[in-house]
């Protein structure tokens, strides 16, 4: 198996991470020249909208080599409205290098990135960029990082003359007083055998050793120095790269896994799988499962290696390979045998808009959006029929008026957005139960659906229960309810989506198939999969509506710095905003303020802070918890016929029979 590493580069926007990616290129041989973010010419922002707006919007692949080390790096979004991106490239990485600039510090993205890299165990190394810039000061920076998001941090050399074009990085060797005694607080703190060999005098090998053991289990972070502008400090960074990362495992061998990271359009309209394969091997011409239940034949493969792509018969576990032929392909769909990962590492979408069209071509935006829904699922479409509109979640603004550009400059497609909502969910209070019976008025279905309704801990998601034997009547009726529950639930009492709870279905019935005398199957005396998917709705809302459900709101915590003086007329100020501050920390001249707000207050107090903190305050915010919403709970039109109005709903279902 080659040597292969697949390399991830993360950071807040503008703290370098694009123009770091394209020096370690052009130091690799692979470009000539080194692109510009502002010039609109690197390699990894390849989209019209990236160049044009200086950020990265998409996740892009490159493969450089370091020696014998073939290095596949991801370049991923730093503005937080393009999180997904950065989920899913997550479950790829067999390393990180994270990237904090040397003027702006440890920013809120920075801590949330980070948090996720140390919850799922990625190994990390820190790169302090722009030291060359005015106001660099890598000695704050490097004790911020210490505080702020990890202490098992060791500087792997100094800088000199921060904050001018002549700043250079000097690596520490590893027999450097400074590097040893650092490391060697920093690892002992996590292995008792290392601590007893350093007080009895450990050698710098070890010292060097022990670091890169535990900077491959992702206990300790190197931290290195550096411009991507001037190049300092990439040498050294990029040794730390082959030396200290691990290499991407797996058994060529063995059944095929892999995982789906993203997904695009060829140049004739067809789905292009990326595929990082973590074991076993995909070839040319064989057909492969994916997803759910899918299977195709993979029509064609190219792998990233050594500087470029290359078409050929398979991609091996430890690669990254595009392939071709998956039709029905998802972001996010496990390959071969691997399972699906339902873990998501960054909060879910928090608002919503409904999209429209200039010129009232709904069919035309339809088929757009499902198309970036394949890219992005979080953007989550819900398709209102019965008003003949389009909702989608978002992050935030700025995504809003990238979905804007791309529908126009891709699709040709004029669309205005609706004023922004918050995503509120609904989760049960109590136990409700309903049931209908075949032939018993007023059910009209041959079918008979009894369902339970219960909370579960938070988090847990829906879960769906027996209560009957599952030889009671065909497998297929009991997948049409489950399908169904599921489905029913995207929408409570309120019209939002129903969270953390366990249906259990409690009773069940059919006619088995039948016919008449010497004639053909009758509908009339036999049930089938759409009497169970009609009547269900009706029986589970009418056992939520005996639950009760509370709705409840996202909230944010956040962290707030701003001047001391201000204490006064700021605590007030987030009151009216419906935060609930914890008390204040007053450091010298500066005080800072941890707290909750509703998310949909965040967008506020963004504007208003400059003008309450004289242009000195900060602020970091990101999704905590849903919360029961205080006074009289928001409500969302609903998309469906609503099966809490009995009547509406079955002459629906009626008509459409």
């Amino acid at each position: 198996m080659a040597r292969t590493l697949n390399l991830g580069i993360l950071a807040h926007v503008d703290a370098g991470k694009t123009s770091l990616t394209e020096r370690l290129l052009h130091a690799a041989g692979v470009i000539d020249e080194i692109g510009s973010v502002d010039d609109g010419s690197t390699q990894t922002d390849t989209l019209a909208l990236e160049r044009q707006r200086g950020i990265t919007i998409k996740s892009a692949v490159v493969s450089f080599a370091i020696g014998d080390l073939t290095v596949n790096l991801i370049d991923t979004p730093g503005h937080p409205d393009f999180i997904a991106e950065v989920e899913r490239v997550l479950s790829v990485l067999d390393g990180a290098v994270l990237v904090v600039s040397a003027v702006e510090g440890v920013q809120a993205q920075t801590r949330v990135l980070m948090r996720a890299l140390k919850r799922l165990r990625i190994p990390t190394l820190i790169f302090v960029n722009k030291t060359d810039r005015r106001g660099a000061d890598p000695a704050a920076v490097l004790d911020a990082i210490t505080r702020r998001l990890t202490p098992s941090v060791v500087a792997m050399g100094e800088v000199t003359a921060p904050g001018t074009p002549l700043s250079s990085f000097l690596p520490y060797g590893e027999a450097d007083p400074a590097f040893q005694t650092r490391a060697a607080d920093v690892l002992a703190d996590h292995d008792d055998a290392f601590l007893a060999a350093y007080l009895d005098g450990v050698p710098a090998r070890r010292i060097t050793r022990e670091l890169r053991e535990q900077t491959r289990t992702a206990t300790a972070h190197p931290v290195y120095f550096g411009s991507a502008i001037t190049g300092a400090g990439l040498d050294a960074l990029t040794s730390g790269i082959r030396r200290l990362l691990p290499r991407a495992p797996g058994d060529v061998e063995a059944p095929a896994e892999g995982t789906v990271f993203k997904v695009e359009r060829g140049a004739a309209g067809e789905k292009v799988a990326y595929v990082r394969m973590f074991a076993g091997t995909v070839r040319v011409r064989e057909r492969l499962r994916f997803g759910r239940e899918e299977e195709a034949k993979v029509t064609a493969v190219s792998v990233f290696g050594r500087g470029g792509q290359t078409r050929r018969d398979l991609v091996e576990a430890g690669e990254i390979g595009k392939v071709w032929g998956l039709g029905e392909v998802r972001v996010g769909d496990p390959v071969g045998d691997r399972l699906p990962d339902q873990r998501h590492h960054f909060a879910p979408p928090t608002l919503e808009t409904v999209v429209v069209a200039a010129d009232g071509g709904r069919g035309d935006l339809r088929v757009a959006l499902a198309q970036l829904a394949e890219q992005d699922p979080l953007i989550n479409l819900r398709q209102d029929d019965l008003r003949q509109e389009i909702h989608l979640s978002l992050y935030g603004e700025v995504q809003k008026e990238v979905i804007q550009e791309t529908l126009a400059t891709e699709f040709g497609l004029r669309v205005s957005f609706r004023e922004t909502t918050t995503i509120c969910v609904e989760r049960p209070i109590g136990v409700g139960e309903a049931a209908e019976f075949i032939a018993k008025p007023p059910n009209p279905f041959l079918a008979t659906v009894g369902l339970r309704v219960e909370p579960a801990p938070v988090g847990s998601g829906i879960e769906f229960r027996l209560g009957v034997s599952l030889g009671a009547m065909p497998y297929a009726f009991f997948r049409a309810v489950e399908e169904t529950v599921r489905e029913t639930l995207g929408q409570g009492l309120h019209g939002w989506e129903v969270r953390d709870c366990v249906v259990t279905m409690t009773h069940s019935g059919y006619w088995p198939r039948q016919s008449h005398a010497h004639g053909t199957f009758d509908k009339s005396m036999s049930s089938t999969a759409g009497d169970f998917r009609n009547l269900t709705p009706l029986v589970l809302m009418s056992a939520l509506s005996r639950a009760k459900t509370t709705v409840c709101e996202p909230l944010h915590r956040f962290t707030l710095e701003f001047p001391a003086d201000l204490v006064g007329p700021m605590l007030p100020a987030l009151g009216r905003l419906a935060a609930v501050p914890d008390t204040p920390v007053i450091r010298g001249t500066a005080c800072q303020v941890d707290g909750l707000i509703p998310a949909a207050n965040v967008h506020t107090l963004q504007q208003q802070l400059p003008s309450l903190t004289r242009g000195e305050g900060l602020l970091e915010c990101e999704f905590d918890r849903f919360s029961p919403v205080r006074g009289t709970p928001p409500s969302r039109p609903r998309t469906d016929h609503n099966p809490l109005h009995r009547k509406e709903y079955l002459l629906h279902v009626e008509r459409r029979v």
